[in-house]
């Protein structure tokens, strides 16, 4: 996004354009119980030994962070610059962030606190994307649909006892995954339902 910035300054302008996008959200279940029974200092070098790691993945597979909020961590692959394989990078950086998270919560839990799995949503599809704000502090972020679509599948993972759950669109662009289809969700806000697909992490 700097680089972006460094070549063209006009895009530090308030504004959007639609572009296809594929967003990733995560969260961590029952984080406000966990901030309630733990210690401030160990549960601060905690989150954020988690989201080092976490925002690590991400980068490396090339996607742009979008925002932090809490525990909770919004991605999009696609802008400032898209690849053509975007919407498979998003599903292997779902798999690489649930197996670092996975383990991470085992070793966590071994010392007897309470830190809970990482729920994962990611959806692909059109979005707006820009800066949105006001003159003095504002975000290059994405908003639509697709975005919604991505925080409510991460939202579902709960509900039907998976922790990565993609759509539809995604699976539809990632060549060379393998999935298994996991649930039928009318999703809220919406009227038809939407396909959820799991994405197999064994495949050699």
């Amino acid at each position: 996004l700097f680089r972006e910035l460094l070549k063209d300054p006009s895009k530090l302008e308030l504004g959007g354009e639609v572009r296809q996008v594929t967003y990733l959200f995560t969260d961590i279940a029952n984080f406000t119980h966990l901030t309630e029974v733990t210690d401030p200092k160990v549960l601060t070098g905690l989150l954020n030994e988690y989201l080092t790691n976490v925002t690590e993945i991400i980068l490396s597979h090339d996607g742009t962070i979008d925002k932090i909020i809490g525990d909770a961590v919004v991605t999009m692959f696609g802008a400032p610059l898209a690849q053509d394989d975007d919407p498979a990078r998003a599903v292997k950086c779902a798999m690489a962030i649930d197996a670092y998270a996975e383990a991470f919560r085992v070793r966590v839990n071994q010392r007897g606190i309470p830190f809970g799995v990482t729920r994962i949503g990611v959806n692909t599809g059109d979005a707006v994307i820009g800066n949105f704000g006001g003159e003095a502090y504002f975000n290059y972020t994405g908003l639509g649909d697709t975005v919604n679509t991505a925080a409510r599948l991460e939202s579902v993972n709960k509900h039907i006892g998976t922790r990565i759950c993609v759509g539809e669109t995604t699976v539809a662009r990632s060549a060379g995954l393998d999935f298994r289809p996991v649930a039928r969700l009318v999703l809220k806000g919406k009227t038809e339902a939407t396909k959820a697909y799991g994405p197999i992490q064994n495949r050699a």
